[in-house]
């Protein structure tokens, strides 16, 4: 979400992007953020912590997820996961809103740029933040919106791995496709 308002303010703000991202302004949305997800992050420690196992402690998993753990669980949790499921929706609802609405007026803004090199420009400067956010977006609700009746923990584990894993993998790469030199680079390993 700050990376959708930082593109917000340079496309449809940029007089004013000195002055509407300062660095008072980017302390503050990078408190927000890192705050936001400490609390989301103590939230599920804390009900994964007092929830007693009485299924063994070994995962299907490459890391600690949430709803492996849960399986593990011999105590009826449902009003305490559907309280982190609200939070939780309510995080990813608010971000997701965000997001939406400052692409939005950026696609506003740059179908009234009258030249094709302006609108090139500013979309070549939004893809890449749209490609990580899609491919993460998409693989996370694929893991977690999945109906029970096509989970098994083979497919578990790769979706968990594709959704953890290879977003950030990918992430400097998509970032770097701006640049020509490393495009040139891979023509040639091609």
């Amino acid at each position: 979400t700050v990376m959708a308002y930082d593109r917000y303010v340079a496309i449809c703000k940029p007089l004013h992007y000195g002055t509407l991202l300062g660095s008072r302004a980017c302390v503050h949305m990078a408190a927000a953020a890192w705050g936001s997800a400490f609390l989301h992050a103590v939230l599920h420690t804390a009900n994964t912590f007092s929830l007693p196992l009485c299924k063994g402690n070994a995962l299907d998993q490459f890391f600690c997820e949430i709803p492996q753990i849960l399986k593990l669980s011999c105590s009826d949790s449902y009003l305490r996961e559907v309280g982190l499921i609200v939070v939780t929706a309510s995080l990813v609802f608010g971000c997701f809103v965000f997001l939406v609405v400052s692409y939005v007026q950026i696609l506003r803004a740059v179908l009234r740029i009258p030249s094709e090199q302006g609108r090139h420009k500013a979309f070549s400067m939004c893809l890449p933040h749209l490609a990580v956010v899609s491919l993460f977006l998409s693989t996370a609700m694929f893991a977690y919106l999945q109906p029970p009746s096509i989970s098994s923990p083979v497919l578990n584990l790769v979706v968990s791995f594709l959704y953890s894993v290879v977003p950030p993998a990918v992430n400097p790469l998509i970032y770097s496709m701006r640049n020509q030199d490393l495009k040139d680079a891979l023509w040639k390993l091609a």
